[in-house]
């Protein structure tokens, strides 16, 4: 089987759930918003997985910060000794990654679905479609749609082809917000209000995972902002996307929300669950770093390790200034000065005897007898 089918299948089998969907509930809006609730079906179990094992992570932080420093000369040791007490605590450091590494492909999937069902033909393609038309004596009608990944045959396909709209509780799903801003101002500000809905529930859901992380923050302030109004910023951009796209991420915010009302609820509830736990191993961890005079950071770690394997100390290593000073020092004092101080010395030479002294062989001054 050659590539294009294989991809155009990870494409189809989404969009034939979506259609079905549309051909039971008869809406758009409907059938988007039980397309992500099944994709957060999906995805939930994962990151409830991830969570877990994130914490029992932070959990171990302070005995992985003591083979850090029992190992850091020994690489190959420590690597080791690390997944030698992963096992012991059935612990996967790859857990964490599992939702990311879920959710990028379904958010490719869903937008192409989405983006193609109401696909109009541009440029070459538009030429095609409608010498396709003139063919058949329509050449002057309106293209429309001819949307993608869907079966030909379905309700879904049939509804769409040939329209210019894909209309939806007195919305037009197709459109961007920023379109119809442009179209009509005041209408438009129902599909900015919802985009700006988006924003909203993006912020909440980050601000309830801050509350989580403010009794023991592994982050700095900084970072947490970032963290924090970063989701805000991608929300923005959902103004120049089409509005089933919108709605899409609506419903998957509002699944979030409750799935972290959940997290919080099972893992931080009570001063002996695994997420005040994991908290109080990450402060414990810190407290032990700093007691050391560094960070428990990677790159710190690694500077460590380096500095080990040279030899020197941080205090041992001399800067370029004073490297140059001692060359400068170890040189053979000019006369007129001493050897120990760099202080003159009690019998200063005159200029014409330091010419003199220039003038003979090796710079010397001549020995008195």
């Amino acid at each position: 089987m050659t590539p294009t089918p294989i991809i155009a299948g990870v494409f189809e089998v989404p969009a034939a759930v979506l259609s079905w969907l549309y051909s039971v509930t008869g809406s758009y809006t409907v059938a988007i918003s039980l397309s992500a609730f099944i994709v957060m079906a999906i995805v939930t179990p994962l990151t409830l997985k991830s969570t877990k094992g994130m914490l029992e992570m932070q959990r171990l932080a302070p005995e992985m910060r003591r083979l850090q420093q029992e190992y850091r000369n020994d690489r190959q040791k420590l690597n080791e000794e690390m997944m030698r007490l992963y096992q012991e605590h059935k612990v996967n450091p790859m857990a964490s990654c599992l939702p990311l590494l879920a959710q990028t492909p379904v958010f490719i999937v869903m937008f192409r679905i989405l983006h193609d069902a109401t696909y109009i033909p541009i440029g070459s393609n538009e030429r095609i479609a409608r010498a396709v038309l003139a063919s058949v004596g329509r050449g002057e009608e309106t293209i429309g749609f001819l949307p993608r990944y869907l079966s030909q045959g379905s309700e879904m396909y049939q509804a769409l082809v040939r329209q210019t709209e894909m209309p939806s509780w007195g919305l037009d799903l197709s459109k961007s917000a920023a379109t119809m801003l442009g179209e009509s101002f005041g209408r438009g500000l129902i599909y900015a209000a919802l985009v700006v809905v988006l924003g909203l529930l993006y912020l909440f859901q980050q601000r309830m995972v801050a509350a989580r992380a403010s009794i023991s923050p592994t982050m700095s302030e900084s970072q947490q902002k970032l963290m924090q109004y970063l989701p805000v910023v991608f929300a923005v951009f959902q103004i120049f996307f089409l509005f089933g796209l919108v709605i899409y991420y609506i419903v998957q915010s509002v699944i979030r929300i409750l799935v972290q009302a959940y997290i919080t609820r099972r893992f931080y509830a009570g001063d002996e669950s695994l997420g005040r736990q994991a908290q109080a191993a990450s402060a414990k961890a810190r407290e032990l770093s700093q007691s050391e005079g560094g960070s428990g950071g990677l790159f710190a770690q690694a500077k460590r390790d380096l500095v080990a394997a040279r030899g020197d100390g941080p205090k041992d290593a001399p800067s370029k200034a004073e490297s140059a000073s001692k060359k400068s020092t170890s040189k053979p004092a000019p006369s007129g000065t001493s050897r120990t101080g760099g202080r003159p010395s009690s019998r200063p030479a005159s200029q014409a005897n330091r010419r003199e002294d220039l003038r003979r062989p090796g710079g010397q001054r001549k020995k008195k007898k």
